[in-house]
């Protein structure tokens, strides 16, 4: 028989024991086709010119992460073949008692090397053009394309990286078993299977010490992140997230050593049914996967956080475009001039273009500054925002004017009597300890004259177009308070002419080129000027929202197949080894149905554990990248985590079913 009719028919008979190499290849595929390819989905879909940036950007990210997902992926599938050599030892014992030579033996391992590589890569490149077909519904959202222009396309770049990437890894798998062959020795091969670990029971007082060390270390590093952060620097954190990973290793180390002790002391349960057997079995993975642990531990906390945190953004900036830049285009001078007069010493008219708009100043109040009002309560400010300058003078703008500004917008205007103001502040920090603030006393003397607020809070607004929540704070007070001679801010709002697409965009392209001419002037003349417009913002929004949505899904979903599979692995490889116990339960009478159940809990268990743990590091966490989020905004935050809920149950929950089903087979011989 030659080497390649035995290769296919081993593949045949043990095609079971590839389900979870072939179900990770395939994944791993169709993953790193998907996300290669969605730059030539957008370039067909006739993504804008003013786009094509940040698709760039987005390609080039993709591809340096991609180089990550290699190694992870190549690590995985050495990983998977191991426990495929491992399985088959006593086939290989059999070849050598017939004759066969290591070198033919490797030559059969490379034969079905190839075979089940090209078998997968044309499965999982099958799935991932089919799922990068699904994906172009993302990328026509996140870039606004042209979906008419829509057709069914494989993107020969990600084809051509996928499929020389992968025949590396292929290639890697092969030396490494053929380096695994020469050293395998007879005798060993004959006896695999037949030595087992030893539960070694460590010192419970140490591990209850160590145990609660670790928690309390945990506890005090979740603290000084989350609710005292502010006062640390960027040094500071990293070294309490690199004490938090080592915490992480001392519970699963200590875990390891109490979870039979614990078992064992309840000896009415211990003793029921198989349960001695079953925590015994646990026990052992455990004991021998404490650093494996902690890595996936990690990286699940890493994979919840990223894809939460990726759709959270993606959902607030979507949310902030729509609430927060409701005109077209913003122009702002931070001097006391006239923006109308600048244009028109450049040659230009700066209404020219526009339907509507509205042109104002803001003020200040040199005894006005952002201490005063804040009273006590500036200590917690200067406490998370060391370099926050508290002598900046408050910005202050007319009543009328923001009126006139609320109008454009589309929002609710406001009224005032002669001695009150409005707060308004969207920035959610600021504005919880302004609140705080004002219910202690919202008295403030502006321009000499004594002002009661109309609220008991800020209201939530703003003025300046934007896509993120950066208003600490605005004034609005009655006309006849304000003083000219304080102008801080001269601005221009307004919307262009014009109701089509293509009469916006001229009308986009006209203001830009002016801009520049303003520009010159403007830095000419020692006057500092800023032009915004929604289109320049939504670019820049749209190139965050799709860097973090694809770089999130692209590492949560490669690091959550990893933990799958490394799981999935080691519970087979387990399974390999204590065949003979599970023939022993029945030499002994046990049922099947009770060993498919201790079976089942074991499984489970060892998948729960890095989940659960993983999860408490994610609930702090995400509370963590809350605060870092809060500018951004963290709209359809528990969509978000539902939709990563469902995401983590069919994957990490798919490899705990096919490792149960194949266990179960296993064990049966």
């Amino acid at each position: 028989m030659t080497l390649s009719k035995l290769s296919f028919r081993n593949m045949q008979r043990s095609v079971k024991d590839y389900a979870i190499y072939f179900f990770t290849l395939v994944i791993g595929v169709a993953i790193f086709y998907v996300f290669n390819a969605i730059g030539g989905q957008a370039a067909m879909m006739q993504v804008s010119s003013s786009r094509n940036d940040i698709v760039e950007l987005l390609n080039t990210t993709i591809f340096g992460v991609s180089i990550l997902v290699a190694i992870i992926l190549a690590f995985l599938i050495v990983y998977a073949s191991r426990f495929l050599m491992k399985r088959r030892n006593k086939e290989f014992a059999l070849y050598m008692l017939l004759g066969m030579g290591k070198g033919k033996i490797s030559a059969m391992l490379i034969t079905e090397t190839v075979f089940i590589g090209i078998g997968s890569l044309l499965v999982g490149l099958a799935v991932g053009i089919g799922l990068s077909q699904l994906m172009s519904a993302l990328v026509v959202n996140l870039f606004e394309a042209d979906m008419s222009a829509y057709r069914l396309s494989i993107s020969g770049k990600a084809l051509l990286m996928t499929i020389i990437f992968f025949a590396v890894m292929y290639l890697i798998v092969m030396l490494f078993n053929s380096a695994s062959v020469s050293k395998m020795k007879l005798i060993d091969l004959i006896n695999s299977g037949k030595k087992s670990e030893k539960v070694r029971l460590k010192n419970p007082i140490l591990c209850v010490l160590i145990f609660i060390a670790s928690a309390l270390c945990l506890g005090d590093v979740y603290y000084q992140v989350i609710w005292n952060y502010g006062q640390h620097s960027q040094m500071k954190i990293i070294f309490f997230i690199v004490l938090a990973c080592l915490a992480t290793f001392f519970v699963f180390w200590s875990v390891s050593g109490l979870l039979l002790r614990v078992v064992m002391s309840v000896k009415k349960s211990y003793f029921k049914g198989l349960n001695a057997f079953t925590f015994r079995q646990i026990s052992s993975k455990v004991n021998t996967m404490v650093f494996a642990m902690t890595i996936i531990c990690l990286l699940l906390f890493v994979t919840i956080c990223s894809l939460t945190a990726a759709f959270s953004i993606r959902n607030s900036l979507n949310t902030n475009l729509k609430n927060l830049c409701p005109a077209d285009a913003e122009v702002e001078m931070y001097e006391a001039a006239d923006l109308e007069k600048i244009y028109a010493d450049c040659g230009y008219d700066i209404k020219d273009g526009f339907k509507e708009y509205v042109n104002f100043n803001t003020y200040t109040d040199p005894s006005l500054t952002l201490e005063k009002p804040l009273g006590e309560h500036v200590y917690e400010i200067q406490s998370n925002f060391k370099f926050l300058d508290f002598g900046v003078k408050e910005e202050i703008i007319k009543l009328s004017d923001y009126n006139d500004l609320m109008s454009l917008y589309g929002k609710e205007r406001q009224e005032l009597s002669e001695d009150e103001y409005i707060l308004i502040c969207d920035y959610s920090f600021m504005k919880e300890i302004r609140d705080k603030a004002m219910a202690e006393g919202s008295e403030i003397t502006v321009f000499g004259r004594e002002l009661k607020s109309k609220y008991n809070e800020c209201l939530d607004g703003f003025i300046s177009i934007g896509a993120q929540h950066l208003n600490i704070g605005v004034y609005i007070v009655p006309d006849d308070v304000v003083s000219e001679d304080n102008i801080n801010k001269n601005y221009f709002i307004g919307n262009y002419a014009g109701e089509s697409r293509a009469d916006i965009e001229k009308a986009e392209q006209i203001q830009r080129e002016r801009k520049e001419a303003v520009y010159e002037y403007a830095v000419a003349a020692n006057i500092f000027l800023t032009f915004n417009s929604k289109a320049d913002i939504y670019e820049a929004a749209t190139g965050l929202g799709a860097i973090v949505a694809f770089l999130g899904l692209y590492i949560g979903l490669v690091f959550l197949i990893a933990c799958g599979a490394i799981l999935a692995l080691k519970e087979l490889s387990e399974s390999v080894d204590s065949k003979s116990r599970y023939e022993m339960l029945r030499k002994i009478g046990v049922e099947e149905r009770e060993i498919n159940r201790s079976l089942f809990r074991q499984t489970g268990i060892f998948f729960l554990i890095p989940l659960l743990l993983a999860i408490v590091h994610s609930a702090f966490g995400m509370k963590f990248t809350v605060q870092v989020m809060e500018t951004l905004g963290t709209d359809g935050m528990w969509k978000s985590i539902i939709i990563t809920a469902i995401i983590i149950l069919l994957i990490y929950g798919g490899y705990f079913l096919i490792t149960f089903f194949n266990s179960k087979r296993i064990i049966k011989g």
